[in-house]
C-alpha cells in the first residue's frame, strides 16, 4: 500500500495570527518583529511581501519598503503558542502522531490515508483545511506525498492557502527541476561545492554517481541526499522532544587566520541561528560557540545570561566575546554558534521583539487617526507601548494603537468582533488596564 506523508504549514502565522484577532488589519500589509533600530522580521503578511518585506530582514528596511497604511507590531509569542495548539489539536483529531517542526508547522502520516488514492488523499486534505479555517480562522497550505522531503516541498510550493499532491511514481520527476537548495540538509556550503562539479539542480544530483556525490558530500551524508533527490524518502513521522537548542555553522571554503574577519563571520552565523530562534518563538539564555581548528580539534565555549532574550544584538556581541584570537589558537575552518537554554517568552514586554518600554510617539500604523499630536517634547513613558492588549472598563477588549503626549489610542475589537473603533484616553485613565494575550480570542 502506498504510504502518504503530509505537511502542513500555516501561511504567514505570525502576521495572520495579528490579522485574525485584530479584524482592522485585515487586508492591510502587516509586518511583526522587532520595533528598536537593530530589530529584525520575525513575520510578514502577504500583503507586505508584495513589497518586497521579508523575514529575517532588518526592521529598519522593511518599514521603508512598506506602503501608506502599512503596520508594524511586535510579536505575541503567548498568542501563536495557543493558536497554534487550536491548529494541531484539529489535525490531531485525524492524525494521532504528529511531527512538530515549530509553531506553524507539522508532519503527520493520518492512519487513514494508508494505501488510498490521489483523489482520496486530496479530498482528506481538503477537508483538514476547511476545518482548521472553520475552527480557527487562520489558512494552512499543505503538501502530501509518499514521504516528508516532497511532503514539505509541495506545502511550500502551494503557498499560499493551497494544496498539492505528489502521486507514487513522481517524485522524481517533481523533484528533478528544483534547485539543490530547495532539498533539507543543502545548505550554502553544499551548494557551492555541488557548483564546482556542474551540479545545480535535485535532478541532476540523483542522476549523480554515488561515488561523487560521496567525493563532494561526504561519505553518509553524499548518500542521503542522492537518494532524497531522487524522491527516495522513509523516514518516519514520529513525535519530537522539545528543541534543546537552535544553532548554525559554517565551513569556510579558507581557513580564518584573524580576529577581525572571525568576528564577521561569526555576526552572519548569528543572524542565521537567531532566525531560527525566531521562528521557534523561543527566547534564549545560553550562547555557545564551536570552533574547529585547522588539525580538526574543537573548542566549545559559552556564556548563560542572567535572563532569557531574543535580542540579536546581545545575542551575536556574546557569541563575540566567545571567540579565541586565530593568531593565538591557529586557523579556524568552521565555526558554529548555538542559542540554548531555551523558553517561550510569555511576558512580551520583557523581551526585545516587543516595543523598548521607554519609547514615545511610536505609532504602529500610518493611519491618521492614531497619530499623536504634533509639536512639543514627550512626557515621560505611559508604560503604554503600541501592540499592548488592553481592556476599559466601558469599551471592553482593544489594543494599543498609538502611545504618546500624554495619551493612548485605543482600537477595540476582537477575533469575532469585526472591525472596531478607535478611542483615545489619556494615558492615565483609570478604568484602561492591561489585558491578557488571550482576551482576543474570546
Amino acid at each position: 500500500m502506498s504510504r502518504w506523508v503530509v505537511h502542513l504549514d500555516l501561511d504567514a502565522f505570525y502576521a495572520s495570527a495579528e490579522q485574525l484577532t485584530r479584524p482592522t488589519l485585515r487586508g492591510r500589509a502587516v509586518v511583526v518583529g522587532g520595533t528598536g533600530p537593530r530589530g529584525v522580521v520575525a513575520g510578514a503578511s502577504y500583503e507586505s511581501r508584495e513589497y518586497g518585506v521579508r523575514s529575517a530582514m532588518p526592521m529598519s528596511q522593511a518599514r521603508r519598503l512598506l506602503p501608506s497604511g502599512g503596520v508594524v507590531l511586535p510579536p505575541r509569542f503567548r498568542l501563536y503558542e495557543l493558536l497554534s495548539k487550536q491548529v494541531f489539536d484539529v489535525v490531531g483529531e485525524v492524525a494521532p502522531v504528529l511531527e512538530r517542526i515549530s509553531l506553524d508547522e507539522a508532519f503527520a502520516e493520518p492512519p487513514a490515508l494508508a494505501g488510498a488514492s490521489v483523489a482520496e488523499v486530496t479530498e482528506f486534505a481538503e477537508n483538514l483545511r476547511s476545518r482548521i479555517r472553520e475552527r480557527t480562522g487562520l489558512t494552512a497550505s499543505i503538501g502530501a506525498g509518499t514521504g516528508k522531503q516532497v511532503a514539505k516541498i509541495g506545502s511550500d510550493r502551494a503557498k499560499p492557502d493551497g494544496l498539492l499532491v505528489v502521486p507514487p511514481g513522481t517524485e522524481r520527476e517533481f523533484l528533478a527541476p528544483l534547485p539543490v537548495r530547495a532539498l533539507w540538509g543543502i545548505g550554502p556550503v553544499a551548494e557551492g561545492k555541488l557548483r564546482t562539479i556542474g551540479v545545480q539542480t535535485l535532478g541532476e544530483l540523483a542522476a549523480l554517481p554515488e561515488p561523487d556525490a560521496v567525493s563532494t558530500l561526504g561519505g553518509v551524508v553524499g548518500r542521503e541526499l542522492r537518494r532524497l533527490a531522487s524522491g527516495i524518502d522513509d523516514r518516519p513521522v514520529a513525535e519530537r522532544g522539545e528543541a534543546k537548542q537552535v544553532s548554525a555553522e559554517t565551513t569556510f571554503d579558507t581557513d580564518v587566520v584573524d580576529l577581525v574577519r572571525l568576528r564577521g563571520e561569526v555576526r552572519k552565523i548569528a543572524v542565521g541561528a537567531h532566525a531560527r530562534l525566531v521562528k521557534a518563538g523561543r527566547v534564549a539564555r545560553t550562547v555557545v560557540i564551536k570552533l574547529r581548528h585547522t588539525d580538526m580539534s574543537t573548542v566549545t565555549r559559552s556564556e548563560t545570561t542572567a535572563s532569557p532574550t531574543d535580542d540579536l544584538e546581545q545575542l551575536a556581541a556574546t557569541a563575540e566575546r566567545l571567540l579565541l584570537d586565530p593568531q593565538e589558537f591557529g586557523g579556524v575552518r568552521l565555526a558554529g554558534v548555538a542559542f540554548s537554554g531555551l523558553s517561550v517568552p510569555h511576558q512580551d514586554a520583557l523581551f526585545t521583539l516587543a516595543v523598548p518600554a521607554a519609547t514615545e510617539a511610536v505609532v504602529t500604523s500610518r493611519d491618521d487617526a492614531a497619530a499623536p499630536s504634533p509639536g512639543g517634547s514627550a512626557p515621560p513613558s505611559s508604560g503604554w507601548r503600541p501592540g499592548d492588549d488592553v481592556v476599559h472598563a466601558a469599551h471592553g477588549t482593544g489594543w494599543v494603537q498609538g502611545a504618546g503626549h500624554g495619551r493612548v489610542t485605543v482600537r477595540f475589537e476582537t477575533r469575532t468582533s469585526g472591525p472596531g473603533v478607535a478611542r483615545t484616553f489619556d494615558q492615565s485613565d483609570p478604568e484602561l488596564t492591561r489585558g491578557k494575550v488571550a482576551d482576543c480570542l474570546a
